[in-house]
């Protein structure tokens, strides 16, 4: 009798481990499948904010936000993702959405004001910037400041906030080209020419910057073109930047000259060379 109990007992034991056995191994497993469903949508969200077409992009995280309405990482992709289409005002709704959230963040007050320029929507974006904390020092922080100071004409606080900016980043070209254009409009062209060269120092293939540098050089009567590297659609394309800024300081023969040698440099047919020329000497062009 009480060897059948202690076997009863045994074999309810063995019975009752096994059972323990097999919950533990179930919620183990649940565990890791949760775990590897957390990495394959990280993996998804990372690659439709970088290399995925941009409206998919939106697609996707309005699908993921309506499905998870809390998650400030989705809402956060869908900000970036709208701004990436080019739909500001959509961009600066979801924005908003996200810095409401409790969760929400002194970087996403910078991306909430970046969105507001985008959408040419200055006077919010310097009251969002003025309410992130002077602690919060970044690249993008200060250059939306550069560019909030530049449109108000605050010339001395647009120039700290660029060179702070400069500072902050390994890749200062972007904001290099826009503190020489900020430059040039003022009219400093010589401080404009050298921010340009500086810019296209750090990174050689910014034609929008080669152009800018043209401009100041246009500007200051210096008709040559610089030492740059440039294909020979650029040096054309440059030449004739170079023709119409002298043809604007009244220069006329240096501008015909240099549309004549824009269109002979061109590879091809160079229809707005050629049409300026012939507006300035319709027997010019063949």
């Amino acid at each position: 009798m009480r060897k059948g109990l202690a076997l009863a007992l045994c074999v309810g034991s063995l019975t009752l481990a096994a059972g323990c056995a097999q919950d533990i191994s179930d919620a183990e497993v649940e565990r890791a499948i949760e775990g590897v469903n957390v990495i394959d949508e990280s993996n998804l969200n990372d690659i439709m904010l970088t290399v995925g077409d941009p409206n998919e992009a939106v697609s996707y995280f309005q699908r993921a936000v309506n499905g998870q309405p809390d998650r400030i990482d989705l809402q956060r992709g869908l900000a970036k993702s709208l701004v990436r289409a080019r739909r500001p005002s959509e961009a600066v709704a979801a924005w908003k959405a996200v810095v409401a959230h409790p969760e929400a963040t002194s970087e996403d007050q910078v991306d909430y004001a970046d969105a507001l320029i985008r959408a040419g929507e200055w006077d919010k974006a310097e009251s969002v910037l003025d309410r992130v904390p002077p602690t919060h020092e970044t690249f993008k922080r200060y250059r939306l400041e550069a560019m909030v100071a530049d449109s108000n004409k605050e010339w001395k606080n647009a120039d700290s906030y660029y060179e702070t900016a400069v500072g902050l980043t390994t890749t200062p070209a972007g904001v290099l080209n826009n503190w020489g254009y900020s430059k040039l409009s003022r009219g400093e062209f010589a401080e404009a020419e050298r921010l340009f060269v500086e810019a296209i120092g750090h990174d050689p293939s910014l034609f929008t910057t080669k152009n800018n540098l043209v401009l100041a050089r246009g500007a200051q009567r210096k008709y040559e073109l610089p030492v740059l590297s440039m294909t020979q659609v650029e040096r054309a394309q440059l030449l004739h930047t170079l023709a119409l800024t002298a043809i604007k300081q009244n220069d006329i023969t240096i501008g015909k000259t240099l549309l004549q040698d824009a269109i002979e440099t061109h590879p091809q047919y160079f229809e707005a060379a050629v049409r300026a020329l012939r507006a300035l000497d319709p027997e010019a062009v063949n």
